[in-house]
């Protein structure tokens, strides 16, 4: 049986007529397995080189009217536009330069930090970590590390939490206090936490795609001990009160940030969990009840998040399709293809 078969509609079709031609060479490499052209192909796509135009000389990207203290996640909000939609890779020099400003907020510990101030971000660290991976840094010594300190400050069940200061419950923290440790560079840096609390599915799911896209990461042992912790809270809500809602499941975006039900997906089905395990049974025939008659998927399911209707939130669905159908044909090909 044909992993389309296991859908209510195939949604082919829909992708390989779509306009943007990364998502046309993208199903037919990644779904029908058919021949495409040299992938700096895609490199040449409008919306690419829009992209890199605003790219400045040190590498990073400024977010208009923002301070520099923007540029980190302007530079990381691009670079992921520019790997996983159009297949940019360290071989192209604005792309090597833009991955090296990444790691130059690097610590000696291992983490990526900036992000919310000067404190310990481990989800933005797997969120970094990943995308260098998949632009060709897996085989980096400072790859190796931040995937070395994730493992070094995870939860004691083997999950890790957000990160964020008061994430943890730390009642004596104020939402002033949080401000100020995450915008404040002169703030102190809270070491992490305790860590006998309970893991948070937010930051698990964001973390676990680092060691996801890695080769041999996937297979540590760690990693399906922190897959199954990860499936068995779908359609649940967070320990803890940031993205804590039980909906959070339910919005989708790509290229993937915030964990999701899809985007834990496409993690597991790398990890290598089988589609014979009940959480990823129930939660691949939620995603076939939700598919639309015209093939796709809607970005939110959402009662928080509403699924709005515009030319931007089109093409979204098409993306977002195209994530959905890697993941059945991973999952029932038995395949790791990323």
């Amino acid at each position: 049986m044909a992993w389309t078969d296991k859908l209510q509609y195939d949604p082919i079709h829909l992708l390989i007529d779509a306009d943007n031609g990364a998502i046309r060479y993208l199903t037919t490499r990644d779904l029908l397995d058919d021949y495409v052209p040299q992938v700096d192909t895609l490199w040449n796509i409008n919306d690419a080189k829009g992209i890199l135009k605003r790219q400045k000389p040190g590498g990073y990207w400024v977010y208009p009217g923002k301070s520099e203290d923007y540029r980190l996640l302007e530079t990381f909000k691009n670079l992921q536009s520019l790997v996983y939609k159009y297949q940019f890779n360290r071989s192209n020099h604005a792309i090597e330069a833009a991955c090296e400003y990444l790691l130059s907020y690097q610590t000696y510990e291992g983490d990526i930090r900036g992000f919310i101030g000067n404190q310990y971000a481990p989800y933005y660290t797997g969120l970094v970590t990943v995308l260098l991976i998949s632009a060709g840094y897996e085989d980096d010594t400072r790859i190796i590390k931040a995937l070395e300190w994730l493992l070094s400050v995870r939860q004691n069940d083997g999950g890790w939490v957000i990160g964020s200061p008061g994430i943890t419950g730390n009642s004596e923290l104020k939402l002033k206090d949080i401000i100020y440790l995450t915008s404040d560079k002169t703030a102190p840096v809270l070491k992490p936490y305790d860590k006998s609390k309970p893991f948070s599915h937010s930051g698990t799911g964001m973390v676990i795609r680092a060691f996801a896209a890695h080769p041999q990461y996937r297979t540590n042992p760690d990693m399906l001990k922190a897959a199954y912790l990860l499936k068995s809270q779908f359609f649940k809500e967070d320990n803890y009160n940031s993205y804590k809602d039980a909906d959070h499941w339910l919005r989708f975006q790509y290229p993937f940030w915030w964990n999701n039900l899809v985007a834990a997906l496409d993690s597991l089905s790398l990890i290598g969990i089988l589609p014979v395990d009940n959480d990823i049974i129930n939660a691949l025939e939620w995603l076939i009840s939700k598919q639309e008659a015209d093939g796709l998927w809607k970005i939110s399911y959402s009662v928080i998040h509403k699924s709005t209707v515009n030319k931007k939130s089109k093409e979204q669905q098409l993306w977002i399709t195209l994530a959905i159908c890697r993941i059945f044909k991973r999952f029932y090909n038995h395949s790791h293809e990323n």
